[in-house]
């Protein structure tokens, strides 16, 4: 039987797949909720994710962006949650800052997480206790000792509604970037320093991206700097959070928090 890294491995890339039908070709666009996007492809992906993964473990819970939410998840040890395509925006845009977050809790924490990033092929993937990969190789969070030095990543569209602008020339570098999940990646990638966001994250969101932070040495807390208990029924993280190498985050908490 496959482990259940292999399992979410193989169904994210196979989503993915799925997703690249549609990349800049026809598909429908609609809004779920004011500027919240939804296409042809979310839902591709997540009816083909469901499918695969609740047909090998049908005795698991079930949480996706994509699917109607059932209070029968609470009761699971065990649940996928997921998000099939992380960054529908630039999906829409054509922008290759998108990934397939594939992620499973046990007791509220996260034991895998895979995110697949179709255009780039860039596939991380963690479990609990066997550590990170990009693409098979093993991956650290790194930070910076000045926090005058460091590379954070941020949301697209809260740089543009001007929510870091306090922040300029604090941090070495404000970088923004499409899709919660692939900066998580990034970060355990050591390819910056931080991820952070000044606006709620839902679980389906984190999941996956949290269990590759903790496997790469770091840590991914809340505003309130609290540690996430997954598969609640309140999927709303508030009020923002952050991730990267553990000092690192000590760090960027001191300074969010005193504004």
């Amino acid at each position: 039987m496959k482990t259940n890294l292999h399992l979410a491995k193989d169904a994210a890339i196979e989503a993915g797949a799925l997703i690249m039908n549609y990349y800049k070709a026809d598909y429908e666009i609609r809004d779920k909720s004011y500027h919240n996007p939804v296409t042809t492809a979310d839902h591709a992906a997540d009816s083909y994710l469901k499918k695969v993964l609740m047909e090998a473990r049908p005795d698991y819970g079930w949480l996706s962006e994509e699917t109607v939410d059932s209070p029968k998840r609470l009761e699971k040890n065990r649940v996928w949650v997921v998000d099939p395509l992380d960054g529908t925006k630039e999906f829409i845009e054509g922008v290759p800052n998108f990934v397939v977050s594939v992620g499973l809790v046990e007791n509220g924490i996260p034991i895998v997480g895979v995110l697949f990033n179709p255009v780039t092929k860039e596939l991380f993937t963690a479990a609990k206790g066997e550590g990170a990969h990009l693409n098979g190789k093993l991956i650290h969070c790194i930070s910076k000792d000045a926090v005058c030095d460091m590379v954070i990543l941020n949301s697209r569209s809260e740089t543009r509604r001007g929510l870091w602008a306090p922040y300029d020339g604090t941090f070495g570098e404000l970088r923004a970037i499409g899709s919660v999940a692939y900066k998580l990646g990034i970060t355990a990638a050591g390819k910056a320093d931080i991820f952070a966001s000044l606006r709620p994250k839902n679980e389906w969101d984190i999941c996956a991206g949290n269990c590759i932070i903790n496997e790469a040495g770091g840590k991914l807390i809340d505003l309130n700097g609290n540690h996430r208990e997954y598969n609640q029924a309140k999927t709303l993280i508030e009020p923002g959070l952050i991730a990267g190498e553990i000092d690192a985050v000590d760090k960027t908490f001191q300074i969010l928090k005193s504004n």
